[in-house]
């Protein structure tokens, strides 16, 4: 008689769940015990191996469904290290007998003995799909398709895949899968089984007089170069080069023209129905290896196919099931199954959105909900909207190539109106409508007019005030920003900014430390909070903000201030603006608790999952 084994944990897993037991101070529940061994030991292969040492009398379960180790003369019983085939050898319960049918054939008939809890407890757990799957395949002791074990079962052909794959996983069944390569036509492939071959169509406008290729005029040129090549390689035709290339047919062309080729034969037989490769014989496989030469003939496709087998413990499964049905009179009734809803289930990661990115959502949300509205903030800008509207002299250090980037091409944009750009003229070179002497030197339209990546969010407040505010009124923008810098755990270089101004009456430093602050509070979780002196070209006074981060220390948020005169009253705005430009990326940082700016674009799967 020849044994089969069930499937028995290997001997590491059972050693490391004894030793935890061994290790514990107190009686552990199993699901206690489960979550102190490590994470990627499967629910299963622990209860497994649990089962074992209750066979083998090195535990036992006490009333109230602890663990506890059995001892003997007052210490634990030792680990006897035994191979996996005597576990296997002491395990085992079911025989395989083997009888000789009529026709000759061999028939395998499980001897079904009784099942261990663990296994009961699989059966007792089993789907309807599952339960039907298993009893088809035991009847047919075979391998079955995806598409047969529909048939068979009557189920749906994405139920059938489902009880396949959970029927491998609890090793009732053995699943695999077979991958096939199917042929059907390409665009080419349909027209010449409309058509015709090129080469035949080119075929019909010869005879045995020479004819130039420029009279044939029926098929395409590129037709011609196909059918040309073809025809001449099978010596259908004959050339002769005079002034010009000049073809004639061949008595063996004329034979070629009375019969279907053996190309359009497999064309044909393509065109009704795809084709596996397999299912060709050698003669039509040669040809569709030529066919496959042509452009756009043929399109391969391959295709997964899934089958499954029964395993001995499948077998077993199922004799338990129809017994069962039989001993409660139940064998036209479904059977109720069992739900496990106490153990230790896979976590679930549904899809959201990336954190940072929900971030930013969300503090567009709450601007909105504020009353501001939002500024366009296109990525490429001019130089004038960058600096020039801002009151930065064109010879500042920050616009050169250290500080920041150029567009290579086209490298000039469009100003707006004449009126507008005579008005920042003006304001640098004197002042303008301001109580101010401006910067004293010559200003250049064309300087004005070079295309760049915004450097910072300001360049939009700019484009705003520009084309015109409502007063008093609240404006936002959530940029990307372009500068050179030294990647480090606080810098990149393009980042993220959240740049506004609110404008009004009456509106002094004070209010825009207070709005500072509630930003820093409200929106990255800042505990403390700190203003320093600063100096920016376009603001004044101005002030920098600074929060504490619990690793990086004090860590700058951005810069703030009164939008100067120069700015502010050449545009005929006589309110004041408070002004802010905040990097958001470090905004992030504090609100998801990261200590690298890097970490935001991180594409670390475990983050990604739980982070908010």
């Amino acid at each position: 008689m020849d044994k089969k084994h069930i499937h028995s944990p290997r001997l590491d897993t059972i050693a490391m769940v004894e030793n935890t037991i061994k290790k514990s101070k107190e009686k552990l529940s199993k699901t206690e015990l489960w979550k102190k061994l490590p994470k990627q030991m499967m629910y299963q292969t622990f209860s497994t191996a649990i089962d074992y040492l209750v066979e083998l009398k090195k535990i036992r379960l006490t009333a109230e469904g602890k663990i506890e180790l059995i001892l003997e003369k007052g210490k634990a019983k030792v680990w006897e290290k035994e191979t996996q085939e005597g576990i296997q050898e002491k395990k085992s319960k079911i025989e395989i007998k083997k009888n000789e049918i009529k026709e000759g054939k061999k028939e395998m008939k499980i001897n079904a003995v009784g099942l261990d809890d663990s296994a009961k407890k699989i059966v007792s757990e089993l789907s309807e799909i599952e339960r039907k799957t298993l009893k088809v395949l035991a009847e047919e002791k075979k391998e079955l398709s995806v598409q047969e074990l529909s048939e068979k079962t009557g189920i749906e052909l994405d139920s059938a895949r489902r009880a396949i794959q959970w029927l491998n996983e609890k090793e009732l069944g053995k699943a695999r899968i077979e991958k096939q390569v199917f042929v059907s036509l390409g665009i080419e492939g349909l027209k010449a089984v409309k058509d015709g071959l090129p080469e035949k169509n080119f075929l019909k406008e010869l005879n045995e007089n020479w004819k130039s290729l420029s009279e044939i005029k029926s098929i395409s040129k590129q037709e011609i170069n196909i059918a040309l090549g073809n025809a001449k390689k099978k010596d259908l035709i004959e050339l002769k080069k005079e002034k010009e290339l000049t073809v004639k047919i061949t008595e063996k062309g004329k034979e070629f023209l009375e019969k279907k080729t053996e190309e359009e034969l497999i064309l044909e037989k393509i065109g009704e129905k795809e084709l596996e490769e397999k299912n060709l014989n050698e003669k039509e496989k040669q040809v569709l290896k030529f066919l496959g030469f042509r452009k756009g003939f043929l399109k391969h496709k391959e295709k997964g196919n899934e089958f499954i087998s029964i395993t001995e413990k499948g077998f077993s499964a199922n004799e338990s099931i129809k017994e069962t049905r039989s001993s409660e009179n139940l064998l036209n009734a479904k059977i109720i199954r069992n739900y496990n809803i106490q153990d230790p289930v896979e976590e679930v990661y549904p899809g959201k959105k990336q954190p940072y990115y929900k971030f930013v959502d969300e503090i567009k949300q709450k601007l909105v909900s504020l009353g501001f509205k939002e500024m366009e903030n296109p990525l490429i800008v001019q130089e004038f909207y960058n600096f020039d509207v801002l009151f930065q002299p064109q010879n500042h250090p920050a616009r050169t190539w250290t500080d920041t980037y150029k567009l290579k091409k086209p490298t000039h944009g469009k100003l707006p109106e004449k009126k507008i750009v005579e008005t920042i003229k003006n304001a640098h070179e004197n002042g303008g409508k301001a109580e101010s002497m401006g910067w004293n030197y010559e200003w250049s339209e064309k300087i004005a007019e070079q295309l760049m990546p915004s450097a910072h969010g300001t360049a939009h407040s700019a484009r705003q005030l520009v084309k015109g505010i409502e007063v008093p009124g609240k404006y936002f923008t959530l940029a990307r920003c372009f500068r050179p810098d030294v990647v480090d755990a606080t810098h990149l270089i393009e980042f993220n900014q959240m740049e506004g101004f609110v404008v009004g009456k009456d509106f002094t430093l004070r209010k825009l430390l207070g709005l500072l602050k509630e930003f820093a509070v409200e929106i990255a979780g800042a505990e403390k909070v700190k203003f320093l002196p600063d100096y920016y070209p376009f603001t004044e006074p101005s002030v920098q903000l600074n929060a504490l981060h619990p690793e990086l220390g004090w860590v700058e948020f951005g810069g703030a201030g009164i939008f100067r005169a120069e700015i502010t009253e050449n545009l005929g705005i006589k309110e004041k603006c408070l002004a802010w430009g905040l990097g958001m990326d470090r905004l992030a940082m504090f609100k998801l608790k990261l200590n690298d700016i890097r970490e935001l674009f991180s594409q670390n799967l475990d983050w990604l999952r739980k982070g908010i």
